[in-house]
């Protein structure tokens, strides 16, 4: 079972702290919001919990019933979806998650084109993401995210650019494939949340 631990973390760029002293326990087959007003720094903690930035004071650690992953090895843990990752546009959505797939696989039984029958997009396989609409790019995001086999999924705005038709993909797909994955979601959009048992308000860690 993986844990992720903030020790009394902070991250400031330049002078302006985003967030201080923050400690707190992620633990497998729960689900997190952490929450805050826009430009709050949701995504920072983020992007430290995934290893993508270092905390300027205090630690982020990642283990495994209690056996420490190494920071080069976080990855393999960890599928991410966020407004800022962006697709590689010239591939098909079923090129790109094929390609996905030989970094990490998917959960088990499910192929490229599986998983586009399952976001309703098997219509639109071998079209360029690049004549994609915005919300199917974000279901193509959400995809390669959620089917991923790692223990960790981190979302960061997960439904930008959906209908309420998508909302309600977005609920299903975390109701029937992630009962057993730690799940983050930066969000303050009740609506990509509301699923989440526990929250962490970003606001509260903003002294200097």
């Amino acid at each position: 079972m993986i844990t992720i631990r903030l020790a009394d973390a902070g991250k400031r760029f330049n002078r302006e702290w985003i967030f201080r002293r923050l400690s707190y326990a992620f633990e497998q087959g729960q689900s997190y919001a952490i929450i805050g007003a826009n430009g709050s720094g949701k995504s920072t903690l983020l992007q430290v919990i995934a290893g993508a930035m270092n905390p300027s004071e205090g630690a982020c650690s990642f283990d495994n019933s209690g056996n420490n992953i190494d920071g080069e090895n976080i990855y393999q843990n960890i599928a991410i979806a966020a407004p800022y990752l962006e697709l590689i546009e010239e591939m098909t959505a079923k090129e790109f998650l094929q390609f996905h797939q030989q970094f990490k696989p998917f959960q088990k039984g499910f192929t490229a084109e599986s998983i586009l029958e399952a976001i309703n997009m098997q219509h639109a396989a071998d079209k360029q993401i690049r004549y994609y609409s915005s919300g199917m790019k974000q279901r193509i995001k959400l995809a390669q995210a959620i089917f991923t086999d790692t223990p960790v999924l981190l979302l960061d705005e997960p439904c930008t650019n959906l209908d309420q038709q998508g909302y309600a993909l977005y609920h299903q797909l975390i109701r029937d494939y992630c009962a057993n994955k730690l799940i983050i979601v930066c969000s303050n959009d009740t609506q990509e949340y509301d699923f989440c048992t526990h929250q962490l308000n970003i606001m509260q860690y903003k002294q200097a």
